[in-house]
């Protein structure tokens, strides 16, 4: 159990120095970045960063900068939080935002024509 709780407060404590570092030091050409989850495998080999961006069109640019900073990225977290050994950091975008709001449009279409009769 306690070694669950340890797991859980590593994902919250990357995951929120991450977005500080990046709001920091990162530059992202007129989009919104946000880190959405952090997955650390068990035995800290790895994080699975996942984050959304908005709007959507730059999410490929994004992953491609995420990819090319990984080691400063990396760095600047065991600057920052004290982890042994402080996990490789790989970058998936996550779809889910964008899936949640398409499908919410969907939902507000049929609600329009309900209306509509």
């Amino acid at each position: 159990m306690q070694s669950y709780q340890r797991h859980q407060r590593v994902e919250s404590l990357i995951q929120a120095e991450l977005n500080k570092i990046i709001l920091r030091e990162l530059e992202f050409d007129g989009a919104l970045v946000t880190i959405t989850a952090v997955e650390v495998q068990k035995d800290l080999d790895y994080a699975l960063i996942k984050f959304s961006v908005l709007p959507s069109g730059k999410k490929e640019a994004v992953l491609e900068l995420f990819q090319k900073t990984q080691r400063r990225l990396k760095h600047l977290l065991a600057d920052q939080i004290e982890i042994k050994p402080m996990p490789e950091l790989r970058f998936e975008i996550d779809e889910g935002p964008e899936k949640a709001a398409a499908v919410e449009k969907v939902f507000i279409e049929i609600e329009k024509e309900e209306k509509n009769g």
